[in-house]
């Protein structure tokens, strides 16, 4: 473990871990999957869900972009629109709009973060998502731009927030935006411990380590193995060093936890024996031809086998599958390795969020609270 890694993992380790799930904005729930999911796309689900998540420890919610219809994904609700009605409808949860450079302009987007930062007391933050639907651009008219250009272009877009935020007039001239003598007012919230909303990205690739390495307040890392966020957030974390800057990491995984190992084992079978193979097939093809340009082979679901492709963002891999007992240690396996939060999906969304509220959450704060006595 590297010097820079190292203190990566000493600030996770000195805070609980926070929590986020993945809002059911998008219909099929959250596994392709023909299999039985008591989760629903609508507003009114979505409403009771949020107030359900932050009774039971959770602290963001990140809303899907999605645009056209897409692998059993028929139906969607706008991220930002209903990304402040859930944020309205609650008291303390954090709400994360993601959204796509590209269909964006930076100063509009910074405008309206502004405005829901100011109505919902500083509880909105964005996910900027460079993008692996080709579909969704070359239908609305936008030009597909190949993987290199588009981190570009989501760099470029995350320091014009940045700069429209803190700076009276702002006159940037980049390769994709530009920007005028911009005086934003008002201003996001001046709040403790962040200087403006929250910028989020995700993204395997190198390109996207090092962009978060240099511009984003959070990197998140699709499913994957212990030794393979410990990766991830080593090259972010060095970049970020180099930068002067720090970066949290999150995680997103699966739950799938029920009282035996044995029950929690037979449901992610039929979820993966039940999948609907054509429209897996589809997606995999999809986010591959995405990032076949990485060369280095560190695009995001580069390496995903069928099985993993089930779960959009690979949860499967995270191995979240057990007891709550084994589900609470896997969790804080992550947090070893420098993981500040999970990102969360579940089957039936409304029970397994109350059972992870009342039966793994405990333990995770149990498990939290001995190993900073052990360690100091």
């Amino acid at each position: 473990m590297t010097d820079v890694h190292a203190e990566a993992v000493r600030r996770a380790h000195a805070e609980p871990l926070k929590f986020a799930y993945w809002v059911p904005n998008v219909s099929g729930g959250l596994v392709v999957s023909k299999v039985e999911q008591r989760t629903d796309w609508s507003y009114d689900y979505n409403v009771t869900l949020a107030r359900l998540a932050e009774d039971n420890g959770f602290d963001y919610a990140l809303s899907q972009v999605r645009y056209l219809a897409s692998y059993g994904a028929a139906y969607q609700h706008e991220s930002t629109s209903l990304s402040l009605a859930l944020a309205l409808a609650t008291e303390r949860l954090t709400v994360i709009a993601a959204v796509h450079p590209g269909l964006w302009q930076p100063a509009v987007l910074a405008k309206w973060l502004t405005t829901a930062d100011h109505i919902t007391g500083g509880r909105i933050a964005t996910n900027v998502v460079s993008g692996w639907f080709k579909d969704e651009f070359t239908k609305l008219g936008e030009p597909w731009l190949e993987h290199g250009e588009r981190y570009r272009r989501s760099e470029e877009f995350i320091r014009y927030l940045r700069e429209i935020w803190t700076s009276e007039h702002a006159e940037l001239r980049g390769d994709f935006y530009r920007l005028h003598d911009v005086d934003l007012k008002p201003k996001p919230l001046d709040l403790p411990g962040r200087p403006h909303p929250e910028i989020f990205q995700g993204g395997n690739s190198t390109a996207a380590r090092g962009q978060a390495g240099r511009v984003s307040d959070w990197y998140f890392a699709n499913g994957n193995t212990p030794e393979g966020i410990a990766e991830q957030v080593r090259d972010v974390s060095e970049v970020a060093h180099v930068h002067g800057r720090t970066v949290k990491f999150g995680v997103n995984g699966f739950v799938v936890a029920r009282d035996t190992e044995a029950e929690a084992r037979d449901v992610l079978r039929e979820i993966i024996d039940k999948a609907d193979r054509e429209a897996v097939e589809g997606f995999g093809e999809a986010v591959r031809q995405a990032g076949r340009s990485t060369g280095d082979g560190k695009g995001m679901w580069q390496d995903s086998e069928f099985a993993d492709l089930v779960q959009y963002n690979d949860g499967f891999r995270t191995g979240l599958v057990g007891t709550p007992e084994q589900v609470a240690e896997r969790i804080l396996t992550y947090k070893r390795q420098g993981a500040n939060l999970l990102l969360l999906g579940f089957l039936h969304y409304h029970e397994d969020v109350r059972y992870f509220g009342e039966r793994i959450l405990p333990l995770v704060r149990e498990l939290e609270a001995a190993e900073l006595e052990r360690v100091g």
